[in-house]
């Protein structure tokens, strides 16, 4: 899917696949340290070999993931957004989404959040959940544009989001 950002930036969004292990890992390491921290949830310098494998070997339908990269520089990984169905509950899928630094706040979160709970409603998942930093306060207000009947756990500085995908 190709798309143009609030600011022109023109973003190629499409399935993940196991080739895109060195990309992954390379956009990782361009995240700043905050980024690192609010998606993982602690210091996350590098990805192991066995992650890198687990987030790039999805198989579609469970486990599903997207990269955006930039039309110019097609091997720039500049977001991921991903969702993985719960074993114990099929209806429920966590869900991940992470952008650069540089492209944050320009809609494309938002684009990757859309396509993700399109996917999941089609395959039968009723639900995302997602585990946060209670301040990553972009990250709320993604899920709530997202999301309704939105519910928040908080407690020891981590909000954890339950909501309904729109009929």
């Amino acid at each position: 899917m190709l798309t143009r950002l609030h600011d022109g930036t023109r973003i190629l969004i499409r399935p993940i696949r196991p080739a895109d292990r060195a990309m992954l890992a390379a956009g990782h390491e361009r995240l700043s340290p905050q980024t690192q921290h609010r998606r993982y949830l602690a210091a996350k310098p590098r990805l192991s070999s066995a992650e890198l494998r687990y987030l790039t070997e999805v198989d579609g339908d469970d486990h599903v993931a997207y990269v955006a990269v930039l039309t110019d520089q097609p091997e720039r990984l500049v977001a991921v957004g991903r969702y993985v169905r719960r074993a114990d509950d099929p209806a429920t899928a966590e869900v991940a989404i992470t952008v650069g630094d540089e492209l944050q706040g320009k809609g494309l979160g938002t684009r990757l959040g859309l396509l993700l709970a399109d996917h999941a409603r089609e395959r039968g998942v009723k639900r995302f959940t997602a585990t946060m930093l209670a301040d990553n306060l972009p990250a709320q207000r993604l899920f709530t544009r997202l999301l309704w009947r939105l519910r928040t756990h908080s407690g020891a500085g981590v909000s954890e989001l339950v909501g309904e995908l729109a009929a």
